[in-house]
């Protein structure tokens, strides 16, 4: 069983199934957790799926492996009112999950673009290109997100295709553009400061930043599709970072 499918089948026995000795077989003694949702270790994730509502479920939507670190996007029910967009890391060791990080946002009926924040291609098609477009988007990330070049983003984004899928952004090179420069107009600083993982397999790469969104500490992940070398697709979920945790491990 390869480290995708160990994610899914932990993630179903558990969350789906209900069976609370998915912890045992799957999850590591030491698990250590990141979630500014739950505490650390195995015996409160334990607690934590017995407090869970009847009508919660979670529908992954893609799944990425990069050697011991697995993504999943992922959509939430039943935490609150409104569906929940994430993206959950996991770090495998021996076999066991060991380690965990996530973000979740809201999801929303309308956006700029018309796509939702989950839609699109999910399958990996191009696993040789894996390295190619880890590249490219840490280089845009560095250059333009954190760098604050935006006069560079042609050379990262295509200006043929862009399709987006962040809540309040258009498609289009020109979409991200306006977008950037009406949030600088109205005073919301858009801060990266510290790229902490990345998750990449063929076409897809996902970073997880660190930085500030209207001066308040968030967490920024950023799915990217790359084609032709250039960035033409983009999820996203940010989150802010809550000034106290359940545990002491920090949300990186």
């Amino acid at each position: 069983m390869d480290n995708k499918d160990l994610v899914l089948k932990a993630g179903t026995e558990l969350f789906i199934d209900r069976d609370p000795g998915a912890i045992d077989r799957w999850w590591a003694e030491d698990y250590r957790q990141h979630s500014a949702m739950a505490g650390d270790g195995r015996e409160v994730l334990r607690g934590l799926v017995g407090q869970l509502p009847p009508d919660f479920r979670f529908e992954p939507v893609r799944i990425f492996a990069d050697g011991d670190l697995v993504a999943v996007h992922a959509v939430y029910y039943g935490f609150g009112p409104v569906p929940m967009v994430a993206f959950d890391i996991f770090r495998i060791s021996d076999g066991k999950l060991a380690e965990h990080w996530d973000a979740l946002q809201p999801m929303v009926e309308e956006t700029a673009s018309g796509r939702s924040q989950s839609e699109g291609p999910t399958d990996v098609t191009a696993p040789e290109q894996t390295e190619a477009s880890r590249a490219v988007v840490l280089d845009f990330v560095e250059t333009v997100l954190k760098g604050g070049q935006a006069e560079r983003i042609g050379e990262f984004i295509s200006s043929e295709q862009y399709l987006q899928h962040n809540p309040s952004v258009p498609d289009g090179l020109d979409g991200l553009t306006a977008a950037l420069k009406g949030w600088a107009e109205q005073g919301i600083t858009v801060e990266y400061a510290t790229v902490h993982r990345s998750v990449a397999e063929g076409e897809f790469v996902l970073t997880q930043s660190e930085g500030t969104l209207g001066g308040k500490p968030t967490a920024f992940y950023d799915l990217f599709r790359v084609d032709g070398g250039k960035i033409v697709e983009h999820w996203d979920v940010v989150a802010e970072v809550p000034e106290s945790l359940p545990h002491g491990n920090g949300v990186f």
